[in-house]
């Protein structure tokens, strides 16, 4: 787990380029303390930088960026290969020698072996940038969950590209900020793929490569892997037996280190499971908690509950309200993109850093793939509700109730708009008063982008699924996830995700997948036996902060969004925001990082 950064500028000196990514290298330090090193090539005007945080092959071997074939292959590599000991002996019988124990040589090693074919044997988290000296081809990888991420520009300069969007300050002509970005950000709560703050860079779209050839100034962008529904599991035996068998045999690739690594303990079904199936492979497993004073928050009675049944150790650390007044400034300048979440993430990941942990296991995902959100329960409401004419679903905004104001947002035509009317924040008539623009621009720069493909094909159950993953998960949950955690230099691994489990979850049909009292009773059956029934028989909570109570009180809040015409703090204070609203509107004063 790493942080990289790349530039290739035929315009510029050898040494300017070496400068901005020394600069930018300086600031995507937190993601990688543990060492730095740098790549140039004169003659294709290329500088490669890299940030390191030790997981794997911790000696000096593992110092990046790595080449490979005598200097013909280098690379730049942020991730983790969780089948590298499989792939490594693989091309060990097909003759390909080996110098480290690190999983970056065998990226290398299957490039060489197998070039881009060879991306779609990767089980992992990983984004990389790839040099082939001979070709002057540069590759930049994504994994097909977007788990880590990678966002680049390729301008008339050339390209350039990095692990973080402050990075990209560094290059005097990429700091154009994109004129839209608030406008997402007060509809979603987060700024959805391809948007980001700045008007030239965006991120790589995830399961894909770019190849960019340095000669010819040639770019193409192709798939690798992607994931879909076919619905071929449909006997809920079957289905009960492949999730239990699979995702333990994915717990324990996910527990590959040479680092000192745990699991994050919310006292939830998702994160009781993975503490339950990593005991069974580590012999002291550590698992992390955060509690709250106020017992309509805290889970500490089932983390308790299960750590009665579990060897190894578990810390629990309270959180009060005077540390999260302390840290919020912070948590917001460590966004990167702003998001209305993540503020939880900060603080375990925090506390996890200070236990000695370098890497941790979180349950993301598991809402997403078995149906835990109420979006489930609602789509098939959502999908008779769109059927209505235009025109009446827009007039929803004039009227005086929040719910019908919100059918508006299905005046949007597909997944954009079903996706805003279940996690929707402003409505556009609201945003254009909050930003101060006109209503139809807003409704405009809605409704064309992000362009989403159509899911009218797949069942209802899955089409929430859908945007769940491609929308909420990946642009909220894992992106707050990647750069919340790697703030303090600590990598956070997604089981739930692993390439095996998602292909399979994906195949199994929805009548299995999302049927059930309970939600998620799939994942429930399947792992009945190994939990305490007050963990799985509950109503489900998430991971929640007293956040209205403390953003209330918090000083560094009023100040930021409490000085201006629109005064959001007192608003808030009235409770005519909720807590993530408020936090959204202040954001839009000043994106972090400023």
């Amino acid at each position: 787990m790493c942080r990289i950064a790349g530039i290739i500028n035929p315009t510029l000196p050898a040494a300017a380029t070496k400068l901005m990514v020394k600069e930018m290298c300086r600031v995507l330090q937190h993601g990688g303390p543990d060492d730095e090193g740098f790549y140039s090539n004169e003659s294709c005007h290329l500088v490669l930088g890299h940030r390191r945080l030790s997981i794997i092959d911790l000696s000096a071997c593992g110092h990046q960026p790595m080449s490979y074939g005598s200097g013909r292959y280098w690379i730049s590599y942020n991730g983790e290969l969780y089948n590298y000991p499989e792939l490594k002996q693989a091309l060990k019988r097909e003759g390909w020698q080996f110098t480290t124990a690190s999983d970056t040589e065998v990226i290398l090693a299957a490039f060489a072996a197998w070039g881009t074919e060879g991306f779609k044997r990767l089980n992992g988290m990983f984004a990389f940038a790839l040099f082939d000296n001979v070709t002057t081809d540069i590759f930049l990888v994504r994994d097909a969950s977007g788990i880590k991420p990678l966002y680049y520009a390729r301008t008339n300069e050339g390209l350039a590209f990095a692990s973080e969007i402050r990075a990209f300050k560094s290059i005097p002509y990429l700091r154009e900020e994109n004129p839209y970005w608030k406008i997402y950000l007060v509809a979603y709560g987060h700024l959805p793929e391809p948007v980001t703050t700045l008007k030239q860079v965006r991120p790589l779209e995830k399961g894909c490569y770019l190849r960019y050839n340095i000669r010819s100034g040639e770019t193409e962008q192709n798939p690798f892997k992607r994931y879909s529904f076919l619905e071929k599991t449909v006997n809920k035996n079957e289905a009960v037996q492949l999730v239990r068998d699979i995702l333990d045999k994915a717990v324990k690739r996910h527990l590959i280190s040479d680092a000192p690594i745990g699991v994050f303990l919310s006292g939830g079904l998702d994160s009781s499971i993975l503490a339950t199936l990593a005991a069974d492979h580590t012999e002291q497993l550590k698992t992390i908690s955060i509690n709250f004073e106020d017992n309509s928050y805290s889970e500490k009675k089932y983390q308790d509950l299960l750590q009665q049944q579990l060897s190894g150790s578990h810390r629990q650390h309270l959180l009060k309200e005077a540390e999260f007044h302390e840290f919020l400034p912070s948590i917001i300048n460590a966004m990167d993109l702003p998001s209305c979440d993540g503020i939880n993430t900060w603080f375990i990941s925090k506390y996890a850093k200070e236990s000695g942990l370098k890497a941790v296991l979180s349950g993301i995902g598991g809402d997403e793939l078995f149906g835990g959100y109420p979006s489930f329960n609602r789509i098939g409401t959502t999908l008779l509700l769109e059927k209505l004419p235009v025109k009446i679903l827009r007039s929803g905004r004039f009227s005086g109730s929040k719910r019908l104001k919100r059918l508006s947002f299905l005046g949007i035509e597909g997944a954009v708009g079903r996706y805003l009317f279940l996690r929707g924040f402003f409505i556009p008539v609201d945003i254009a008063k909050h930003l101060n623009v006109d209503e139809k621009q807003v409704w405009d720069i809605l409704s064309e982008n992000p362009l989403l493909p159509h899911i009218d094909h797949l069942t209802p159950g899955n089409q929430a699924s859908w945007m769940e993953i491609n929308l909420y998960m990946q642009n909220q949950l894992v992106r707050d996830a990647d750069v919340m955690s790697m703030a303090h230099g600590m990598e956070i691994r997604l089981p739930l995700l692993d390439a095996e489990f998602m292909k399979m979850t994906l195949q199994l049909g929805s009548a299995v997948k999302y049927g059930g009292r309970l939600q998620k009773q799939l994942l429930i059956d399947a792992f009945r036996d190994r939990l305490p029934e007050a963990i799985w028989n509950r109503k489900k909570m998430g991971f929640a902060f007293p956040f209205r109570e403390w953003l209330s009180n918090d000083e560094y809040a009023r100040n930021r969004a409490g000085k201006n015409k629109n005064n959001y703090h007192k608003k808030f204070i009235q409770g005519d925001l909720h807590w993530s609203q408020f936090l959204t509107l202040m954001l839009t004063e000043n994106q972090p990082g400023e």
